[in-house]
């Protein structure tokens, strides 16, 4: 399994960050405007997100822990036998936040993909978040 881990600092406030990681049906919108285009809330509770490159998929949410800031989801179907991750919010500093991505993913050989698409979320979202406000 590969595990593929990303420290992501955040210009505003962790309040105002989690305020969009929790907010599941608004990637599109507000995590990652561009880089996805639709998300739809199913039941489940799960949702699927349609991405800029065309592709679509459905993420099982797992948990959202308002206590530890804390989103965790797993794609299901598409390339990946197992995939799982989570988003971690956490103060760095007074002002500043740091969101911490993980995701394990199985085979090893779908990894480099996965990597390249959380590369490019990685620099929409930090764009993104950095305009929130509280």
């Amino acid at each position: 399994m590969t595990t593929i881990r990303r420290e992501i600092p955040i210009a505003a406030s962790p309040e105002a960050v989690w305020s969009v990681i929790q907010d599941i049906g608004a990637v599109h919108t507000r995590l990652a405007p561009g880089f996805v285009v639709d998300t739809k809330l199913e039941d489940g509770p799960a949702r699927v997100v349609t991405f800029a490159n065309g592709v679509v998929a459905r993420e099982l949410i797992v948990g959202v822990d308002k206590d530890a800031r804390r989103l965790a989801y797993s794609v299901v179907g598409g390339q990946a036998t197992h995939h799982n991750a989570s988003f971690q919010v956490a103060a760095d500093g007074a002002r500043a936040t740091k969101l911490i991505w993980i995701t394990d993913v199985l085979p090893d050989s779908v990894a480099a993909t996965f990597e390249a698409m959380i590369d490019q979320g990685s620099k929409v979202m930090q764009q993104a978040l950095s305009d929130v406000r509280t």
